[in-house]
């Protein structure tokens, strides 16, 4: 599996696929003036739910906010669930 990072502008999203289709993404928007990143939604497509992908997308985003030393507030109610059970994100989670 791999993970594709489309970003356009102040906005994108980050694509987690396999050999031959997608298995899910994560969209975003970014406020670089406020060095914040907002997770929008979390999308893992029925046949590849239930297997910790939606986890793996959420992990990425936070991985690529900081490598640009973001905050990260999650919109997306799945994205702060997943995030409120995380250790170690205090560096990035934005309650």
């Amino acid at each position: 599996m791999k993970f594709e990072n489309y970003q356009s502008g102040n906005g994108g999203f980050i694509a987690l696929r396999n050999e031959t289709e997608e298995i899910g993404k994560v969209t975003y928007t970014i406020f670089p003036e406020d060095k914040k990143l907002i997770i929008s939604f979390v999308l893992v497509h029925p046949k590849f739910e239930g297997q910790g992908n939606g986890k793996l997308l959420v992990e990425e985003i936070l991985k690529f906010a900081r490598e640009n030393a973001w905050k990260v507030y999650p919109h997306c109610s799945y994205a702060r669930s997943v995030m409120m059970r995380m250790t170690e994100i205090e560096d990035v989670f934005l309650v």
